[in-house]
């Protein structure tokens, strides 16, 4: 089962086409972008052009899988008016340079824009070519204007801006040889491609034919392509148009950017090309770092308004639109009901992920969700679960950035290449739990997932144990959710019990206590604690009116339905869906996981304090039981009939 907006999304995916009925002229942007930190730089880069810009944009990315995945799921649930984007794989790619020794940190990426006139469409006549590390400072039409500056006679076909390092020189120290160049040589950073002509003068052949003749002598390229296109030039000068610098303004501990500008108001674009980004010596670095803050930061939904001039209609725009117009806006619940079918902006792996499932198909991932008030739990979580995790984070921009400080600041978090952090970003008045879960389940590539909480520390050794039982309880042939049982804490400081025993003990001290008991007794009282005390073999049990157990399931289960928001009955419904589905509810004899203590969450409070709030989830509660009832007939009568007085 696919909720709405995966349904929608799933659409758009096919479709993948954008609309754009506009008076102005559609810019065509490419960028060569590959894995997981260069898919996040990019969003800065993309945010500042996306600011300042009164045209359609057509974003043209070269890609690995990685950063296709994440940069189409981004831009698909971003829904900005008047942008498309194309991907073309940098795998069919890579034959066409792959021969060329690269020295820069790049790799084979750092290669790529040699290519662009094979990769981009044949009928595409020019585009704009930028690295990932480039900052706007005015609107990106202005830079597309130079184009019809490019004097046809000279057959001029790369606009570049010249070089702001000595780099090309020669004397940066002592034996420095750098590849052949005009004076100080071009920066690609910013390139203006004449694709059409570049085409029609065979450019292919002419940097393949100059990279061979170098190569001989240099035996690998240090700056990538910027090596070749140089040594390009060097023998055909005539290609160029030379940019202002104000175009490329190059931040790093060995250019002279300073000498290219008279005021900071001069400036276009800024490309912070230094590993040290915001830390470069220059005059104006306070300047430059603030600039680059304030996209890096900035709110990504305000950029999703329309352009004076232009109508454009998104595939998930338009369906959302559809949907929403058909909610009534006088209904006392409307702003509940909307923000089930709000489509939040998603940056899928937020950072760097890398883990090979295990071949004996019972791996499992722990699979949970956050916002920033809860960061704290995760280096916790990690030590406790040495497996495969899938989070989701409500963050805001600023938010996302904190926690990748946070999160780079970490050894524990840095340590472990098995997590995926998945950033859905703020919108509406709730807290979207179901839609969050939902993010997290569906970046799980394990055959199995243990569907927990972020405030709940797993036993230790619960990892193995889940693994096992999926082999002594045949989960790959059978329909289970295998119940956790669920404990608590009120002490922030707790001696964590390392076995059953341990716990029975703190159990019966005091120390802890069965989860919610004193509050919310019918959301776990059907694991059967008073049994599970002496059980040495999984039970079954059956399903009661609000259980919410944490189970694990396999991945292909029913997502959670995403009408429940902020609190109440998000998990009460999804196992209700499971036990619809027919699945066996059984509890694990030696398992346990602990709540630890926080602060209410706003919305615990808004619940406890707003009567309309209460309301509407009665309400809710009431029309999901319906539901059931009408999808799964008979069998679900069940539902409507219980006593629930949640």
């Amino acid at each position: 089962m696919c909720s709405y907006e995966c349904d929608v999304i799933m659409l758009c995916l096919i479709q993948s086409h954008v609309m754009m009925f506009c008076v102005f002229q559609t810019i065509h942007v490419a960028i060569v972008c590959a894995g997981y930190n260069a898919s996040r730089d990019v969003v800065t880069l993309v945010k500042s052009v996306l600011f300042h810009r009164r045209n359609p944009l057509y974003f043209h990315f070269i890609t690995d899988s990685i950063a296709q995945q994440i940069l189409s799921s981004l831009f698909h649930t971003w829904m900005v008016p008047a942008v498309r984007v194309d991907f073309y794989d940098a795998d069919e790619l890579k034959s066409e340079v792959s021969w060329i020794p690269n020295k820069h940190y790049s790799g084979i990426y750092g290669l790529m824009k040699l290519v662009l006139t094979k990769a981009l469409p044949s009928d595409l006549q020019r585009v704009i070519v930028l690295d990932t590390d480039i900052t706007f400072a005015t609107d990106i039409a202005e830079l597309w204007a130079v184009f019809h500056k490019f004097k046809g006679q000279c057959k001029q076909v790369l606009g570049l801006v010249e070089n702001q390092s000595d780099w090309y020189l020669g004397n940066l120290w002592k034996n420095h040889r750098p590849w052949p160049a005009l004076g100080r040589g071009f920066n690609t950073g910013v390139i203006l491609l004449l694709l059409d002509r570049l085409r029609k003068l065979r450019w292919e052949q002419m940097w393949r034919l100059t990279a061979e003749r170098e190569l001989m002598g240099m035996l690998s390229t240090s700056l990538a392509d910027q090596d070749i296109f140089n040594a390009v030039i060097k023998q055909n000068p005539f290609l160029v148009h030379q940019l202002p610098c104000f175009w490329n303004v190059q931040l790093s501990d060995h250019t002279r950017s300073e000498k290219c500008y008279k005021d900071v108001s001069d400036l276009k674009v800024i490309h912070w090309n230094s590993p040290k980004k915001l830390r470069v010596k220059n005059k104006h670095v306070e300047f430059f770092r603030n600039l680059y803050l304030t996209f890096l930061e900035y709110d990504g939904n305000l950029l999703r308004r329309e352009l004076f001039g232009c109508l454009s209609e998104t595939c998930v725009f338009s369906q959302l639109q559809k949907t929403l117009s058909q909610l009534d806006e006088d209904d006392p619940c409307y702003e509940f009901r909307r923000e089930r079918f709000t489509v939040h902006r998603t940056h899928l792996y937020f950072l760097h992920y890398e883990y090979q499932v295990s071949t004996d198909d019972s791996d499992v991932t722990l699979v949970a969700q956050l916002s920033m008030d809860r960061l704290q739990m995760l280096e916790a979580i990690c030590k406790h679960w040495e497996g495969p995790i899938s989070l989701a984070l409500y963050l805001s921009d600023a938010e996302a950035q904190q926690f990748l400080r946070y999160a780079q600041g970490s050894e524990v978090l840095m340590s472990r290449g098995n997590v995926g952090y998945h950033v859905v970003y703020k919108e509406g008045q709730f807290y979207p739990v179901n839609l969050l879960r939902n993010v997290a389940m569906r970046q799980v590539t394990t055959p199995y997932m243990f569907l927990s909480d972020i405030d709940f520390l797993p036993m230790y050794g619960l990892y193995e144990y889940l693994r096992r039982a999926v082999v002594q309880l045949d989960m790959s042939n059978t329909k289970k959710a295998l119940v956790v049982p669920a404990f608590e804490t009120l002490r922030y400081r707790l001696s964590y019990p390392k076995s059953k025993a341990e716990l029975l003990s703190q159990l019966d001290m005091g120390t802890l206590f069965t989860f919610r008991y004193h509050v919310w007794t019918k959301g776990h009282a059907p694991t059967n604690f008073a049994k599970w005390r002496t059980a040495t073999t999984p039970y079954r049990v059956q399903w009661e009116a609000d259980f919410e157990p944490y189970v694990m399931v396999r991945r292909d289960s029913p997502e959670y339905d995403r009408r429940f928001v902020g609190f109440g009955w998000n998990k009460v419904a999804h196992i209700m869906e499971l036990d619809a589905q027919e699945y066996e509810l059984v509890v694990l004899p030696n398992a346990y996981m602990i709540h630890m203590p926080h602060a209410p969450s706003f919305d615990i409070t808004k619940f406890r304090s707003n009567r309309q709030y209460r309301v509407c989830l009665k309400t809710l509660k009431e029309e999901f039981q319906q539901n059931m009832s009408r999808r799964y007939g008979f069998t679900a009568l069940k539902y409507m009939t219980a006593e629930n007085n949640s």
